[in-house]
């Protein structure tokens, strides 16, 4: 069944306000909910946060009071849903376990956006930037391991494989080599620019979570991990943000943003296993239908163009998070040793790659390495979760260290 947003019915803004006690959500129950639930969560309140930060750097960029007033009115609400979304969170689970979640988050809708992508060049980019995001959920698995004594089954319920992916320490890379050409508004499939703001506001959140909550760690190797992953974190933003055309207006980014919210709800409404947060996607699809229609008023007053221009006249299918093992392997075995250059990607370590490597590093072991290093000598081997078999890359495979 398609779905256009633009001939559907809203809740009018003025009824859209929330009080404390609606506002006020159960939250999920961390050792019974479906973790692909708790995905869901994290991935909106991501979505959410991007529509608030844009709300805020356009108005900071208009010199007209009306439309200032009006961002200001939607705005509003957005941070309301953020509130009522990322309130899901169970206060029970740790900040690893949360952050744990976050990186099944990375990998799955990652994996998923990357096999649906049409455009060769953005699917390229979802698919290295994946592998990255596979080793990291590796490396919090250990880190939970260590100091929280607990596995990241526990967590992602054998939903998403936990085991090398690309190293951590290669994930470092001179800054002019993150940016990456961006698609052309005027040809791009309606499915790639929804696919980039998606996964570019997913690796936003995460880039923002690791920057706040790791200096909260009194272990050294915590901290030292977050810190590590954060600063990649921040090259992921780069390398997703740069997918976009800048030459899209103020006016059109604004539409895209509301039409991208509301292909996430419908699609978390379509396949959510839990009819409370069902519900809540359902409420929440049928406010950013009236934050569409807005968003559209302002692009046909302001940029003189009609919605229908600049967007596809249904959703695509709806993002689904399921496992994507399969496919994470095959990357694994094809592209594990890809970094890039320029705005492309290359398998040789070249001179720039290796002169940033060595003043990030200074010659000492990084916090990703070590952390395996300390599980290795504390439990005599690294923590996995293969449930597929051996590692696809034979240099991968787990050696237990000797007693």
């Amino acid at each position: 069944m398609t779905f256009n947003p633009l001939e559907q019915q809203g809740i009018p803004l003025e009824r859209q306000v929330r009080n404390w006690r609606e506002l006020n959500v159960p939250q999920l129950d961390p050792d019974h909910s479906d973790p692909y639930a708790r995905c869901r969560v994290i991935a909106m309140n991501g979505i959410e946060i991007e529509a608030i930060m844009f709300s805020h750097h356009f108005t900071r960029h208009c010199r007209d009071l009306e439309v200032r007033r009006r961002l200001a009115e939607v705005r509003v609400i957005e941070a309301q849903q953020q509130k009522a979304v990322n309130w899901l969170l169970p206060g029970l689970a740790s900040v690893l376990e949360t952050t744990i979640a976050y990186e099944q988050v990375a990998v799955d809708l990652t994996a998923w956006v990357a096999r649906m992508e049409p455009d060769p060049y953005i699917k390229q980019a979802f698919e290295f930037g994946l592998l990255e995001d596979f080793d990291h959920l590796y490396r919090y698995a250990n880190l939970y391991e260590l100091i929280e004594h607990r596995k990241a089954e526990k967590i992602v319920d054998g939903l998403t494989e936990v085991m090398p992916g690309r190293p951590t320490p290669l994930h470092h890379r001179h800054p002019i080599d993150n940016v990456r050409d961006h698609y052309d508004k005027n040809t791009v499939h309606p499915a790639s620019r929804l696919h980039a703001l998606t996964i570019m506001a997913a690796e936003q959140q995460t880039m923002n979570f690791y920057m706040n909550v790791g200096p909260e760690y009194m272990e050294p190797i915590a901290r030292q991990l977050y810190q590590e992953i954060g600063m990649i974190e921040e090259e992921h933003v780069t390398h997703y943000e740069t997918l976009l055309d800048p030459a899209e207006s103020w006016w059109e980014q604004l539409v895209h943003h509301e039409y991208n919210e509301c292909y996430m709800y419908y699609s978390f409404m379509e396949t959510e296993s839990d009819r409370r947060l069902r519900s809540l996607w359902e409420l929440h699809l049928a406010m950013e239908l009236e934050h569409l229609r807005i968003a559209c008023e302002l692009l046909r007053q302001h940029d003189d163009k009609e919605p229908e221009q600049i967007l596809a006249p249904s959703l695509p299918e709806p993002v689904t998070f399921e496992p994507n093992k399969h496919y994470v392997r095959e990357l694994l075995a094809t592209q594990v040793d890809l970094t890039t250059l320029g705005t492309g990607y290359v398998r040789d370590a070249h001179e720039r790659f290796q002169r940033w490597q060595e003043a990030v590093h200074g010659g000492e072991t990084p916090p990703s390495d070590q952390v395996l290093e300390e599980a290795r000598h504390k439990f005599g081997s690294d923590y996995r979760m293969e449930t597929e078999g051996p590692h696809p890359v034979p240099s991968m495979r787990s050696t237990p260290t000797p007693p």
